[in-house]
């Protein structure tokens, strides 16, 4: 008696910069928030954005290029040779 086993559901895969655009676009935001705005609500926040947006801009950045190298090592692994 052979029993199939059941694979269940697939796997979804998420693609794998939607963090990497995540930051980026947060990081526009808290950008824009910070050093380009003048509603007046927005100064008390001025501080908080500006260093959010340095710190998440090349976080994105560097996040992209990460990810850029890892899916083309990948890639290479899995060429038939």
């Amino acid at each position: 008696m052979t029993e199939k086993k059941d694979a269940g559901p697939p796997t979804i895969s998420m693609n794998p910069y939607i963090f990497t655009a995540l930051l980026f676009l947060f990081g526009v935001w808290c950008f824009y928030d910070g050093w380009l705005t003048t509603d007046p609500e927005m100064q008390e926040h001025q501080l908080f954005n500006r260093v959010i947006s340095f710190i998440l801009l090349p976080w994105s950045v560097y996040d992209f290029f990460k990810v850029k190298k890892k899916y083309r090592t990948n890639d290479d692994k899995s060429e038939p040779e």
